[in-house]
């Protein structure tokens, strides 16, 4: 499926179950965010 501007997200251990949406600008802040430690070690 093609999501223009949107990042489909799907836990890995259900595939089958539903996925969560969210702005690729929201994504793209979130993962940097993540890399750049700011919350914590995950």
């Amino acid at each position: 499926m093609d999501f223009p501007g949107l990042v489909p997200v799907r836990d890995s251990k259900d595939p089958q179950g539903p996925s969560f949406v969210f702005p690729s600008e929201a994504w793209t802040s979130f993962v940097g965010a993540v890399r750049g430690g700011e919350f914590g070690d995950v």
